[in-house]
């Protein structure tokens, strides 16, 4: 095929010869509008862009389908056409020129709003794209911001990231002022919580919460807009940083009481409880998360789900499973993971489902269940492959791992665990997840490691200060550091290491002093009975009255 030096590549070549071949220049002006609506275009929609004749439309449209340029599904009026191959596409509509494309665009925007009303609730991105592609920022604006928030309500979140994204690109080519900066402040809310539930706590999250919450604050702080502290605190969580994240939930818990905002006292309760419970704070996480429960109202909150892309109650009911295991109370934790795992079902939002189901693995593997661990593992599988979740997926690979060291397969598991530490992008749970992998090593018969993998998770507890694991860290240190002792001198670790996790257990026990014999020839002090009865009946009267003798009340 001989080169085109006017066409800037080989697809063009390629279409300019299937042109000639057909005739392509006898198609007529109706070819444009054809190229411009995209991949697959119907009859009707061609018809009301072209503005030919019935007659001249048809058999212009025989001739392109006699071509197998494109294919028929159907007969006119009720037909539907799509190109053979998407670089035909392509290459048709970057063939016209740019003003003459712009015109198309516009044209098939409008037809859309005119004849197909029914496309504005159901396809907004059609709409955002041609008036995109058209230069009608304004409109293009507000239907790429109606997709983002159909996409997020149907749990597509990666799809609302792509398209709050492509809103944020068009929103740049207005003019700076407060309208747009209100503007903006919805997308980079909105793109914050589709990331964090699609690609977990990236840069992208952190730089979009960060940019919102500057706008926030630049407009004033508005009440309708206090998802965005929520969802800083909730990035600063998931990333290890609760000193932050608590300071975040703290301001907005009071902010939210200053203005009495019940919404925002929901926001506020939960981060206080999420934050209080990763750093071992039990009962005051306890009673934050009984408060959301008692606080949320789902007909007058419905519109937390979609601006902090969770629902409330379901992660409330799912956090206070790990608070209350941690607390003693086994069965309630159960109950309560159940009750949440059950209204994620039912209201069918993907990301409650995907975080009541983490959180429940999280609980049954801490008990111990491992046939209800398996079904709710292979649930959280068959959610995070529907959603698409990368930050899902990683959870669900350490659940997934942990059952197969239970399967007498540690070598697998012990593969697996690896695996998902090492593509995680936050490091809150973490400290669970290598003792996990410590038990897993020493299933496999390894003992020098699980006391290396306790260390790091206890370094990254003094780092982060997610201390709802360390006490149980430290006593598998300690039976770790007490199998290492056992063991023959020849086998023995060097003693000279010292790590974070062993020192505090191999430093002597302080020896008690020796008593003193008392002295040849001395004797015993001799006790004056009445004043013992005295002190006696003294101790008997303040107890009966409620007090001891330290004033505390006795019990």
């Amino acid at each position: 095929m001989a080169r085109c030096p006017r066409l800037r590549s080989r697809r063009h070549c390629t279409i300019r010869c299937w042109r000639g071949s057909i005739a392509w220049h006898q198609c007529g002006l109706w070819r444009r509008p054809g190229a411009a609506i995209g991949h697959e275009f119907s009859y009707g929609l061609l018809r009301v862009v072209s503005r030919l004749p019935e007659n001249e439309l048809q058999a212009a449209l025989t001739r392109l389908v006699a071509s197998e340029l494109v294919f028929q599904h159907g007969t006119p009026p009720d037909a539907v056409y799509s190109f053979k191959h998407a670089l035909v596409q392509d290459a048709a509509h970057a063939s016209l020129l740019r003003n003459v494309r712009a015109q198309l665009h516009a044209q098939i925007a409008e037809a859309f709003e005119t004849h197909f009303p029914e496309l504005i609730d159901s396809q907004p991105e059609l709409l955002a794209r041609h008036y995109s592609e058209a230069g009608v920022v304004e409109k293009s604006v507000t239907y790429w911001r109606k997709a983002g928030n159909r996409s997020a309500a149907r749990s597509a979140m990666a799809e609302a990231a792509a398209q709050l994204q492509k809103g944020l690109d068009q929103l740049a080519l207005l003019t700076d002022g407060p309208d747009r900066q209100r503007q903006e402040l919805e997308f980079r809310s909105a793109l914050g919580g589709a990331l964090i539930n699609s690609r977990g706590v990236t840069t992208e999250v952190g730089d979009a919460f960060a940019r919102a919450r500057k706008l926030w604050e630049e407009l004033g702080s508005p009440s309708e807009f206090l998802h965005v502290p929520y969802g800083q605190s909730r990035y600063y969580a998931h990333r290890g940083e609760l000193v932050l994240a608590q300071r975040l939930a703290e301001d907005l818990l009071r902010v939210s009481r200053q203005r009495n905002d019940a919404g925002g006292l929901v926001l506020g309760h939960f981060s206080c409880g999420r934050n209080a419970m990763f750093a071992g704070r039990f009962a005051v996480s306890r009673s934050h998360l009984e408060a959301v429960l008692a606080l949320y109202n789902p007909s007058s909150h419905h519109a937390l789900v979609h601006q902090a892309a969770i629902h409330p109650d379901i992660s409330a009911r799912a956090y206070s499973g790990i608070v209350l295991f941690c607390l003693g109370f086994p069965d309630q934790a159960l109950a309560q993971s159940r009750a949440a795992i059950a209204l994620a079902r039912e209201l069918a939002y993907l990301p409650s489902l995907a975080t009541s189901l983490t959180l429940g693995c999280e609980l049954l593997s801490l008990i111990g269940e491992g046939t209800a661990l398996r079904e709710q593992a292979a649930e959280l599988t068959a959610v995070t492959n529907e959603q698409g979740s990368s930050a899902r997926r990683n959870h669900e690979t350490v659940f997934r791992a942990w059952l197969e060291v239970g399967n007498s397969d540690p070598t697998k598991g012990n593969s697996l665990l690896r695996s998902a530490l090492a593509g995680r992008s936050g490091e809150v749970w973490t400290p669970h997840y290598m003792a996990l992998l410590a038990r897993a090593c020493e299933i496999a018969g390894d003992i020098e490691e699980p006391l290396t993998l306790l260390d790091d998770a206890l370094q990254i507890v003094t780092r982060t200060g997610e201390r709802w694991f360390a006490a149980e860290l430290n006593r598998r240190v300690f039976r770790g550091r007490r199998k290492t002792l056992s063991r023959g001198p020849q086998d023995r670790r060097d003693p000279g290491r010292q790590t974070l996790g062993t020192a505090c257990y191999s430093e002597p026990r302080p020896t008690p002093p020796r008593p003193v014999p008392p002295r040849r020839g001395s004797r015993p002090p001799r006790t004056n009975p009445r004043l013992v009865h005295r002190r006696v009946r003294h101790a008997r009267s303040q107890t009966s009255k409620g007090f001891t003798r330290s004033g505390g009340i006795s019990l």
